[in-house]
């Protein structure tokens, strides 16, 4: 069950004007400053999210948050372009819950020091998981199936994740076969719908 504000916090808050912190505190998705991707501050719905309590989260490097390791590295760099040009950037991605539960996360990221976008960066987490349940794919699976879900063909997904064009239909493939299903379309379906507004790279201006 979600934590509920206190109203004397909330009467408090009211009282000295402080609404930023209000908003920050209760806002309805997770929110998270980042210094080179250790985690600075978090809101009550981030903690939530992920099960921890704030002191579990804070200082703490991004990493554990993720099903791997290796899934943490190769997401460094994958906004950089678009954080350094000034504009929001978001995906979605799988991750990691105090429980062990793998979950989708809406994920969109603003930088403050675009030359160097992971310096120090906000980010907003929302959970899909009500829409999107997890189901057991591989960790290049879910990788390409995120990309596909950006609007990005097979070769674009070949180049940002340095693989040949054949090996990102194979996986494209396995993720139709495991589904059932005969296109892109009806894999989205099945995984959950991320087409329509959501496929974009820029928030609209």
């Amino acid at each position: 069950m979600e934590q509920q504000p206190c109203s004397d916090t909330l009467d408090q808050l009211f009282g000295a004007g402080d609404l930023a912190k209000l908003a920050f505190e209760f806002a309805p998705v997770g929110i998270v400053v980042t210094e080179n991707r250790v985690l600075r501050e978090c809101n009550q719905r981030f903690c939530q999210m992920f099960r921890y309590t704030h002191a579990e989260l804070v200082d703490q490097l991004f990493a554990f948050l993720y099903p791997s390791e290796e899934e943490f590295q190769n997401l460094e760099t994958r906004g950089d372009k678009i954080l350094s040009q000034g504009n929001p950037y978001w995906d979605e991605r799988v991750m990691r819950r105090k429980t062990g539960e793998l979950f989708w996360v809406r994920v969109r990221g603003h930088t403050f020091t675009p030359d160097t976008p992971l310096g120090r960066a906000v980010w907003s987490f929302a959970d899909l998981s009500t829409q999107r349940p997890y189901l057991p794919l591989t960790r290049r699976e879910r990788e390409v199936y995120s990309l596909l879900g950006e609007g990005q063909t097979s070769k674009e997904i070949a180049r940002t994740l340095n693989l040949s064009y054949r090996t990102v239909e194979v996986h494209r493939a396995r993720l139709l076969k495991k589904m059932g299903v005969n296109n892109t379309a009806s894999l989205f379906s099945s995984l959950g719908d991320i087409g329509g507004d959501h496929v974009v790279r820029n928030a609209p201006s």
